[in-house]
């Protein structure tokens, strides 16, 4: 049996998809530690004492794209968000994950992430 995922979206309902036939072709991720202790890092994250942040993409044989992110808040007291789009093949992929990070509220370092992650564009 094919794995199936629930991708929630911004203005209209949710889509299902199977997995394997949508890949993720870029992604970025983070989270609100602000310290370079690896250790107090590790220690914050596994108490749930950190936002986490992600923005991923993925893309179907057919060119279409779903492009989708969240905050998931810690004990900062911030409300978790999700948002989502999903792009007919000709869409301005950058944009939605700049629209994404801005509906969540996820710093633009982890948009820049997912953008510098896409696949080259040949030119």
């Amino acid at each position: 049996m094919s794995k199936k995922m629930k991708i929630e979206l911004t203005g209209r309902r949710p889509v299902q998809i199977v997995k394997s036939e949508w890949p993720v072709i870029a992604r970025g991720s983070g989270d609100s530690y602000g310290g370079n202790d690896c250790a107090r890092h590790q220690q914050a994250l596994l108490q749930g004492e950190l936002d986490e942040y992600c923005i991923a993409v993925r893309q179907h044989a057919d060119g279409r794209s779903i492009v989708y992110g969240s905050l998931s808040a810690g004990w900062s007291g911030n409300q978790s968000w999700t948002a989502g789009y999903l792009l007919d093949p000709d869409a301005d992929i950058p944009k939605h994950i700049y629209e994404v990070a801005s509906v969540c509220d996820i710093p633009s370092i982890v948009a820049h992430e997912c953008i510098t992650n896409l696949p080259a564009e040949d030119l």
